[in-house]
């Protein structure tokens, strides 16, 4: 029997590293015979390059516009770094896939620092994460924390020209690029706990499209899923967007589903953790749970003071 296929449309951003991500989905796509255009989409994240993200607080910065072209028709699918998918999406829509995670560690990168103790005392550090510059803080409070805007080769620019002593990026979107000259340290989850979703793709379609969704099946990874659904709900259950100074990992240790997770107060002076396992069914039930657990130890107050310092915008309901 002949395998059915189609002309497919996928919305992406235009960045290297979206295009890179949709350019690989496409030809997974092609290599089962569909055929498949790409049409770039600017969102709002990608037009606001002069302000810290944490400061822009705009719910699905980077997915709004691609998921009004998805609502009219114009494109079938999207690709997302599922770090920047709202963990509620909006109605008409719904993640057909989640792919195979690249490593969703933190690197820390640098021209002439081998990793972050050998930083010295008043080194300037870029990143726009406030999860990032919290747990920097905790462990180094004598570093001088910068914002970084711009896409992956702006950013790295920056650091060679010296700008900066050493900046801090997702690990996954260096190693996808071939970007990895100044990663000189991937820094452990305990150390740095990464974002929800990061290291994943989130593959977008219309709510009950179900002849793109059986087309997109193959691309599901269920662990992926398992992992990012438990690290998704705990970010939900907290109210926060992925630029609030929440990290959630979780990951299968000796059958078991385990999440780290944790919330930090943005100056680094309040880190609460929280670490459980649980089966890979329950994924959903132990992101909640974990979320509840640090609500109810101080997590409700770093956040509200965060947002009440227009460090970050909660979600719209």
């Amino acid at each position: 029997m002949t395998p059915r296929t189609s002309n497919l449309r996928i919305g992406s951003r235009g960045s290297q590293l979206a295009l890179w991500q949709a350019n690989h989905i496409s030809a997974l796509l092609r290599e089962r015979g569909h055929e498949v255009e790409i049409e770039i989409i600017h969102t709002t994240g990608d037009k606001i390059t002069d302000v810290a993200l944490a400061k822009v607080g705009t719910k699905g910065m980077f997915t709004k516009e691609i998921e009004e072209a998805l609502a009219a028709g114009k494109v079938d699918l999207a690709v997302h770094s599922l770090k920047d998918l709202p963990t509620e999406l909006p109605a008409g829509f719904e993640i057909a896939a989640i792919t195979e995670r690249q490593d969703p560690r933190d690197a820390f990168c640098s021209v002439h620092f081998r990793q972050i103790d050998d930083l010295f005392a008043g080194a300037r550090v870029g990143t726009s994460s406030l999860r990032r510059q919290a747990q920097l803080k905790a462990i180094r409070p004598d570093l001088d924390i910068h914002p970084l805007r711009g896409n992956v080769d702006t950013r790295l620019r920056k650091l060679e020209e010296e700008q900066y002593d050493a900046i801090i990026l997702a690990s996954a979107g260096l190693k996808r690029l071939g970007k990895t000259e100044l990663i000189k340290q991937i820094i452990p989850a305990e150390i740095m706990c990464p974002a929800a979703g990061q290291g994943a793709l989130g593959i977008e379609i219309r709510e009950g499209d179900t002849k793109t969704r059986e087309l997109l099946v193959f691309l599901n990874d269920p662990a992926a899923r398992a992992a990012t659904t438990c690290e998704r709900a705990l970010l939900n259950s907290l109210g926060g967007g992925c630029q609030v100074p929440i990290g959630a990992f979780a990951e299968m240790r000796d059958g078991k589903l385990h999440l780290e997770s944790l919330v930090a107060d943005p100056d680094g002076s309040k880190l609460l953790r929280d670490s459980r396992d649980g089966s890979i069914e329950d994924a959903e039930k132990i992101g909640n749970d974990a979320g509840a657990a640090l609500l109810a130890r101080g997590g409700d107050a770093i956040l509200e003071a965060v947002y009440g310092r227009g460090l970050a915008v909660p979600p719209q309901p």
